[in-house]
């Protein structure tokens, strides 16, 4: 038996979404079948649309999905039909990484996430004529009307909490909080610089103020998210094309140093600029340097204790992190809706033009609503 599901599939390299019929699998004993109600738009889609991340083509991507459970496996005990759920990243819950509570880190993180497959090496997607696209990116492909799932990467969110705004908590969201709240663990009354408030920088913005930070300075080229920061808890902004010195510009906010720096653009000039302002000990995160993107350090300059972290999807156990953002978005703590821009599924190529330009902050696609 199979679902007939109507999908965006990505034929070529930085070519149009195309949308498609498909058939999926009916779930097997660990997996998740889910109606989708919305999906996010996240830069990782984005830079596997432009083969800077390697997922083999075609394919359908999508991977900060929310919806609702239809169908479960034989042995899945954390979801039944009828749950609302959002989605998050695969791992295979068997290295060691992943049995000492950082899936993020597993050690087949590539195979769950980007293969195109589960990790058996098969695929749940089929089609009639044509080329079969590739399925399972990050254990979902969410951007189709119904995706098929791992109870790994499933996490069942309240009822009563909108899908579509709780659909970005599964990636970007997560990875922005997590990096604060988590992988960094700010503490009350220190002092954090986040580079690039985008969403995830913004998320990050916020945590700082869930965590107690009583210093946190927003840098970005925009002035407009800069005020939206400022909105959501920065105490400081800084335009970095308008200071001569972003160094001297931080330092002249916190003059001993900021005990942490998160970036979250891969602008390899702000490695430079966020390590000469780090005080003491202090801690450089980051979640978005790829190879050959030129970001490198003097190892000389972090002589006084200070460390350099890479952060992958906050160091989040998502069934964990998820449901605290959103009790968290409840108590209005964590207001991930003024981030929020949302368009038609039909509408899936648009949707990437205004998040590539920055039109939007976050791009939501919806698809119907929850039943």
């Amino acid at each position: 038996m199979t679902t007939s599901a109507r999908a965006a599939v990505l034929e070529t390299q930085d070519g149009p979404f195309e949308l498609r019929d498909i058939e999926i699998e009916d779930p097997r004993a660990d997996e998740v079948l889910v109606r989708m109600v919305a999906t996010g738009i996240c830069a990782t889609d984005a830079h596997v649309r432009a083969q800077r991340m390697v997922t083999p083509l075609p394919v359908v991507l999508g991977h900060e999905g929310a919806g609702v459970v239809e169908r479960v496996g034989a042995a899945v005990t954390t979801v039944e039909p009828g749950d609302h759920v959002v989605l998050s990243y695969h791992s295979c819950g068997r290295c060691k990484p992943c049995m000492s509570s950082h899936p993020a880190y597993c050690d087949n993180a590539w195979a769950a996430n980007f293969a195109g497959a589960r990790l058996d090496g098969s695929n749940g997607l089929h089609v009639a004529q044509g080329a079969e696209p590739h399925g399972h990116f990050f254990g979902q492909s969410s951007f189709s009307t119904y995706a098929l799932t791992h109870q790994r990467n499933t996490i069942k969110v309240p009822r009563d909490l909108p899908l579509e705004v709780m659909a970005p908590l599964g990636c970007g969201l997560q990875t922005g909080a997590g990096a604060v709240l988590k992988a960094l663990a700010v503490p009350a009354g220190a002092s954090l610089a986040v580079f690039g408030v985008g969403a995830v920088g913004l998320a990050a913005v916020m945590a700082a103020g869930v965590a107690g930070a009583t210093t946190v300075v927003a840098v970005d080229v925009d002035a407009g998210r800069l005020e939206l920061a400022r909105d959501l808890g920065a105490t400081h902004t800084v335009n970095p094309g308008r200071v001569e010195d972003l160094t001297g510009a931080l330092r002249a906010i916190e003059e001993r140093g900021l005990e942490y720096v998160l970036d979250t653009s891969g602008r390899a000039e702000n490695l430079d600029a966020g390590v000469g302002a780090l005080a003491h000990l202090g801690q450089f995160g980051f979640v978005a340097f790829h190879e050959g993107a030129g970001a490198v350090i003097d190892a000389g300059r972090l002589s006084v204790g200070q460390s350099l972290r890479g952060i992958v999807q906050g160091d989040a156990v998502s069934s964990l992190l998820i449901n605290e953002l959103a009790q968290l978005y409840r108590a209005g703590r964590f207001p991930i809706d003024r981030l929020l821009s949302f368009y038609d599924f039909s509408d899936i190529n648009t949707a990437f033009e205004d998040a590539g330009s920055g039109r939007a902050t976050k791009a939501i696609l919806r698809f119907m609503s929850p039943g």
